[in-house]
């Protein structure tokens, strides 16, 4: 089987490449989310970069997977991304499948089910036959294998761990909801909280990212840490009630704010042990993700081979 071309569509970027059938990753490329862009301007920066991808493979691909943020109608492949505000109901898969899969196959998931599928199949969860994969970013976004299997759900929005109520008094989520684990974890909300304790970042001329506050906690700033502690508490908690409700074996944790390490990883361990008190939770790891910024596109592929 030839590669199959991969997507895996963020708010704050867009991946592509070409991924083999072991989950090599042949061809990359990364680009920007255009902030503030209409349906359109998105699709031409998503096809323009698969564009340029496809461009580079010597052989025909065999389809395309596509992973994206929800909610979304789902298989019909209709996205809403929460932090994506210029697709609403957009026909993403129908326009991959039009212009990328005319004699092949087109699907398409939640990112977050492509990171815990990609890691079920080659990476920090493979072995285990019940796992939660997560995805810290500018959103909080979850996903579940269970006995080998993705679970879909319903609607196919299974895993959405971002949306696990933590805090019932805490802040409004761009869900609707309050207290949503994404309200508090999630990149733009930790720097927010930061900010709003009196922290300031070294270089006030732009604006400030979780890895901003994430270098200042490193270098020892006692909010910074406080604010990494503030999101880590909470992903334990959403971790350990996930844990007990489907008896998963390890919690993978990838995205751009897991990439702070133990700064966030330290107090979300520590926070999971004082809340998984069950027989059965107590020795489920929380890991990183091992196939680090690649789980994405490749578990899109993966969407092919299921």
């Amino acid at each position: 089987m030839s590669g199959v071309l991969a997507l895996d569509v963020g708010a704050t970027k867009m991946a592509g490449g070409i991924v083999e059938r072991d989950g090599t990753v042949a061809i990359s490329r990364i680009v920007a989310t255009p902030p503030a862009a209409n349906a359109d301007a998105l699709w031409r920066t998503a096809s323009g970069l698969l564009d340029d991808v496809k461009a580079q493979y010597p052989s025909d691909v065999a389809g395309i997977g596509i992973g994206c943020g929800g909610p979304m109608v789902w298989p019909q492949g209709l996205v809403s991304p929460l932090n994506i505000p210029g697709w609403r109901d957009f026909p993403l898969l129908e326009r991959a499948r039009e212009r990328y899969a005319a004699n092949g196959d087109a699907r398409i998931h939640n990112d977050a089910t492509c990171v815990a599928l990609a890691e079920s199949r080659f990476g920090a969860s493979r072995g285990h036959s019940t796992s939660l994969g997560m995805v810290v970013s500018t959103g909080v976004g979850g996903g579940i294998i269970a006995d080998g299997r993705v679970v879909n759900g319903v609607s196919g929005n299974a895993g959405h761990v971002g949306h696990v109520v933590v805090d019932p008094d805490g802040p409004a989520c761009a869900c609707g909801g309050r207290g949503c684990l994404e309200a508090v974890a999630c990149g733009p909300a930790l720097t927010a909280w930061a900010v709003s304790q009196g922290w300031q970042p070294a270089d006030a001329s732009g604006t400030s990212t979780a890895r901003d506050v994430g270098e200042s906690a490193a270098a020892g700033d006692d909010i910074a840490i406080a604010a990494f502690q503030r999101a880590g508490d909470a992903i334990g908690v959403a971790a350990a009630t996930v844990a007990a409700l489907l008896d998963v074996g390890v919690i993978v944790v990838g995205g751009g704010v897991a990439q702070s390490g133990e700064l966030l990883f330290g107090p979300a361990r520590r926070s999971f042990a004082l809340h998984a008190g069950l027989s059965f939770t107590r020795d489920v790891s929380m890991v990183p993700a091992y196939l680090g910024q690649q789980s994405g596109l490749v578990g899109a592929a993966s969407l092919l081979w299921e």
